[in-house]
């Protein structure tokens, strides 16, 4: 690799007339072929051609020469929790403030960033923390992935992110729908207002139990259908996706036929639900990288609050099982990992798992490219390297077609047409 002209900064910003990228060897997406000899031709944030074989440049134009390494669509990851990452019972502190969550949220972007990942969905966190890291990348104050957010999750009381779940009843006040608990379809119309003001993309609810949460069951369902359906509606009604955090059945049933537009995790889906999700075109976020991470765990005598140890144990295994059926039945399966539940910028071992699962190398790029930027509602600007999307691009040593764990020797990300230097 090697670079004819650069700026001595982190983050460069094109000063040149273009950017032209002589690439040896790109993935084209859509049509599952990797196109050799071209020159990529990049004026501002968008690709504006590509043409073949390795073009005269004006002098005032930026050349990049990648030789002997594969560029790819930046990557999507659709599941992320910048702000935290799971400790042990040992190491946990005993309370983290949120400017710490925000602090360690910017490390956070960077590290993903750095993997690959150029755009994000996070799917939940302690309140405002994602969408004011989102507007501050936005602005160029901050270095990190295009970030798509829900704000606060919404659950029900004692579900799944209720923010009071294991503490004292004299210890806190009773939240309110503002705080993302709701009882009740009235309720939920509140929610999804208060996060449609604080500028959250999308909608996140939680409608089963969940692993790590300090709570009993891990797959009940604690939304119901009522609750579900005037959410999306609510949703629909401001242009917000819903996404649905989901162990059980039952609870994801109800959502799907609610209308949402993706499950996460979806650890115990039936065929049933399966046929559901592609009757009603819903995406399936299966974050395998989870599942193992506190399967794995869960081996550790004390790691986890006791509460957890036996929901970690049983569902950890469950969701390569359940992706590999989804997968055959033909569920639609957008790419996502819950990074924060372990350590921020492994999200490319998904890959790794859902090859392991049966889906082909190729599949599993494509879910973390063009099906994402579907899910996303962005397939016209994200997902590709193609004339008019932007120019968000990596530089991968090795062919992850041919072999997959090749997609985490990230050495080059250009991010909106701005080459990001580590």
């Amino acid at each position: 690799m090697k670079y004819l002209k650069y700026l001595s900064a982190l983050l460069i910003f094109p000063l040149y007339s273009s950017t032209v990228i002589y690439s040896s060897v790109y993935v084209d997406v859509i049509n599952e072929v990797q196109v050799n000899n071209t020159s990529i031709i990049i004026d501002n944030n968008k690709i504006t051609a590509i043409k073949k074989g390795f073009i005269d440049i004006d002098k005032n134009d930026l050349i990049i020469n990648f030789n002997s390494y594969t560029l790819m669509p930046g990557l999507m990851d659709m599941h992320v929790h910048f702000g935290r990452e799971y400790q042990s019972k040992a190491k946990r502190p005993i309370k983290v403030e949120r400017e710490t969550e925000a602090i360690l949220a910017t490390q956070h972007a960077y590290k993903t960033l750095k993997a690959g990942f150029t755009t994000v969905r996070q799917v939940g966190d302690s309140g405002m923390v994602a969408i004011s890291l989102r507007d501050a990348i936005n602005s160029g104050h901050v270095i990190g992935p295009r970030i798509f957010t829900s704000g606060k999750s919404i659950a029900t009381t004692g579900g799944h992110a209720d923010p009071t779940n294991g503490m004292s009843s004299d210890s806190y006040e009773y939240p309110v729908p503002e705080d993302g608990v709701i009882n009740g379809p009235y309720e939920a119309y509140t929610a999804v207002r208060q996060r449609y003001k604080d500028g959250a993309d999308g909608i996140k609810l939680t409608v089963t139990g969940g692993v790590l949460s300090v709570a009993k069951s891990g797959d009940n369902p604690q939304f119901t259908f009522e609750e579900a359906d005037a959410v999306v509606k609510a949703a629909k009604d401001y242009g917000m996706w819903v996404a649905v955090h989901a162990h059980g059945a039952q609870g994801m049933k109800r959502a799907v036929l609610a209308g949402v537009d993706s499950v996460e995790h979806g650890t115990f889906m039936t065929e049933e639900v399966m046929d559901l999700m592609i009757k009603n075109g819903t995406y399936y976020v299966p974050t395998i990288s989870a599942g193992e991470f506190v399967a794995e765990k869960a081996k550790i005598d004390n790691y986890f609050p006791d509460i957890v140890r036996p929901k970690a144990a049983s569902v950890g295994p469950q969701i390569g099982a359940t992706f590999r059926k989804a997968h055959q039945r033909g569920v639609m399966i957008a790419f996502g990992t819950d990074a924060g539940v372990f350590k921020h910028g492994n999200n490319g071992k998904e890959f790794g798992f859902m090859v392991e699962a049966g889906m082909p190398a190729m599949e599993t790029i494509q879910a973390a490219t063009i099906t994402n930027a579907m899910l996303l509602k962005m397939e016209g600007e994200l997902g590709q390297i193609k004339k008019g999307f932007y120019a968000d691009i990596i530089a991968i040593k090795g062919n992850p077609v041919s072999d997959i764990k090749n997609i985490r020797n990230v050495k080059f990300v250009m991010k909106d047409g701005k080459q990001i230097i580590f």
